[in-house]
């Protein structure tokens, strides 16, 4: 009789290992095997870590085998386990690979192909287009759209981390290991070049933008800042040359303060801010005014009372700490990345080669959104507890925000460009911008390496209906078609596919780090970024005093929730995968892991380069080193 060896990997995952009883069903084009329990006498078979091998016997040979079907049924207790490969070695000596890297819960079966990736168009057989198919079907019921907040983006059809498919929630908990400047900060930060500093490469590198135009509701004059330059040019002809930017908070203009506590009142305010090139090339602040409307805010400047001058930038610094918690890391990093997924699961099969290209930088992105929905961003939340956009704030700063999320605005050169602060030479110390140009390119030229291996012309990218499913899915209903967000309905060559994809993988890796693992270094130090304000912003000069600036300052319990809040979001995953770390063989083509290695190799020199750059610094920029860059986001 013809004999298969069947070699099975546990997950080294805690708790998956399995007691239950484990079968498994050989599909191949001339037949399929019996249904086979894997045991072997006196051994524990699948425990944590193992690789056990069986031998199954059939009757005659039974072809190619293109399906197995692995079932799990209860023992003694139910018994989660978590399976990564199976391959099988057929009577004459060839090996076929079957990933898996899933959970098999209760009394459930996984029906899988081997690990070679396909288009739809290629599946020529109705056996493989059927499985293909029910796949399909059942990832959609399992995987659904929810509308949290009416405006935003759609989630995950699920209240709880414990309701999620046991495939995307977390393994265990997170572990520390991240940079600490914060010590810097807290000695530096009244200072105008760590304020400028910040706009560059802080948490929130994301606003600052060159001004050749004063707007008309920021009347500033030359002779306000005339001490503050220094050119010999006046105000006009510094921002023809390139040497002045703005930053405007106007998105936080009408979005209502907290106020669950009764006996604290909180603030909330709509600054704006200029800032000066100098001939050192550091970016420091020469004007400010604290809302949006001039008749009622005076323009601070630097040549005022030292109190006055840092209440001023107090209040920016806050502002910018509501923008970045809710626009620039929840809504464009977390939200954004969970959309991609959400869709990708319900119209990417796991033989698609965009589904094996995308799962690693997805990886907890579900959960740990679900998490924030359950105690962080939800009423009674620590949104709510420390910050002043708490209270539904934060969801009208998210719907508000929704309305200048585009496409092209998650495109890092666009984003970069439309601000026009793309000149090294302009701005040379902005390495956000440069190392961030350095992973988009090396990260952009990786998924053209794949996705050319598997569509060899523009034709096969039009003809694939699942990539078309894929990329209306996210427009149509994680986007709810906003006619405001220009997402692509569909891609119609490699290169529109390539630029797509490199969006979500940049968007879940390198822009997530970049806002995300500095939180503690920055936020921690009170000052620098208050959750929260206790008095209102000033309506003129002269009244700001040590006092003041106490009392405007949030009280003890909000600040040990912030800072809870950043220590926690500033943690890395225990195990955590970093860019181009792919441990699970979701493909097994040679063409693909020499693409892998060339990224991986790319990536270290980056790091290397960064860190060669970064010796010798009083502030070292690591948030875009690719070393410690997670694949996806999961803090």
């Amino acid at each position: 009789m013809p004999s298969y060896t069947v070699t099975i990997a546990t997950g080294n995952q805690w708790f998956a290992g399995t007691d239950d009883y484990v079968y498994i069903t050989l599909v191949g084009t001339e037949g399929c095997s019996e249904r086979t329990l894997l045991d072997k006498p006196l051994y524990n078979d699948f425990e944590r870590g193992a690789v056990d091998s069986y031998e199954v016997r059939v009757g005659e040979n039974l072809g190619d085998i293109v399906l197995v079907k692995i079932e799990k049924k209860k023992y003694w207790m139910q018994d989660d386990w978590y399976c990564k490969y199976v391959t099988v070695k057929t009577p004459i000596g060839e090996h076929v690979e079957f990933p898996c890297f899933r959970w098999l819960v209760d009394d459930k079966e996984v029906v899988l192909r081997d690990g070679r990736a396909f288009l739809p168009q290629d599946d020529k057989t109705s056996l493989v287009k059927q499985h293909r198919q029910k796949e399909l079907d059942q990832r959609r019921k399992t995987y659904r759209w929810k509308e949290w907040q009416p405006g935003f983006p759609m989630s995950i059809d699920a209240s709880r981390h414990k309701d999620l498919p046991r495939d995307i929630q977390f393994d265990s908990e997170k572990g520390v290991d991240f940079i600490l400047n914060y010590k810097y900060v807290m000695e530096h930060w009244k200072e105008d070049f760590m304020f400028g500093y910040q706009f560059l490469n802080g948490c929130n590198p994301v606003l600052i933008s060159k001004c050749t135009k004063l707007p008309d509701k920021f009347p500033v004059t030359h002779e306000m800042v005339s001490v503050s330059l220094e050119r010999e040019l006046t105000l006009e002809d510094e921002m023809k040359a390139g040497n002045v930017y703005i930053v405007d908070y106007e998105m936080l203009e009408g979005i209502s303060p907290n106020c669950t506590d009764p006996s604290t009142l909180q603030y909330l305010a709509a600054p704006i801010c200029l800032l000066y090139k100098n001939a050192r090339n550091k970016v420091l602040p020469i004007a400010i005014q604290l809302g949006q409307n001039p008749d009622e805010n005076p323009i601070f400047l630097p040549t005022d009372g030292q109190y006055d001058w840092l209440l001023a930038k107090i209040w920016v610094r806050s502002a910018d700490f509501q923008h970045h918690q809710t626009v620039t890391h929840l809504l464009r990093t977390h939200l954004m990345t969970e959309v991609f997924g959400i869709a990708m699961f319900r119209q990417l099969p796991a033989v698609h080669p965009v589904f094996k290209l995308l799962i690693p930088h997805i990886r907890f992105t579900i959960a740990i959104n679900t998490k924030a929905r359950e105690q962080l961003i939800c009423e009674c939340g620590i949104f709510d507890k420390a910050n002043a956009t708490g209270g539904g704030g934060h969801v009208q700063l998210v719907q508000k925000a929704m309305k200048t999320l585009t496409f092209r605005s998650l495109c890092f050169p666009d984003m970069i460009k439309s601000r026009g602060v793309d000149s090294k030479d302009d701005l040379p110390t902005y390495f956000y911008r440069d190392d961030g140009y350095r992973v988009w390119e090396t990260t952009k030229n990786f998924v053209s390496d794949v996705v050319n291996i598997y569509y060899t012309s523009d034709e096969r990218v039009e003809g694939d209906e699942e990539i078309q499913a894929f990329v209306k899915d996210v427009c149509s209903f994680g986007m709810q078609d906003f006619d405001h967000c220009e997402f692509p309905k569909s891609v119609k060559s490699r290169d529109e596919l390539i630029e797509y994809l490199s969006v979500v993988i940049f968007t879940a890796s390198a822009q997530h780090a970049a806002v995300n693992f500095g939180q503690y270094d920055w936020c921690s130090w009170i000052p620098n970024a208050p959750s929260t304000m206790r008095k209102p912003p000033p309506q003129e000069k002269g009244v700001a005093d040590v006092t003041m600036i106490i009392e405007s300052l949030p009280d003890r319990g909000r600040s040990s929730w912030h800072l809870g809040a950043v220590w926690a979001l500033s943690q890395y995953q225990e195990n955590e995968l970093y860019l181009g770390m792919y441990p699970d063989e979701y493909f097994i083509e040679k063409p693909v892991k020499a693409a892998m290695e060339k990224f991986t190799k790319q990536l270290a020199e980056i790091s290397s380069s960064i860190k060669r750059r970064n010796e010798g610094k009083k502030l070292p920029y690591y948030n875009m080193s690719p070393d410690k860059i997670p694949n996806s986001v999961a803090v």
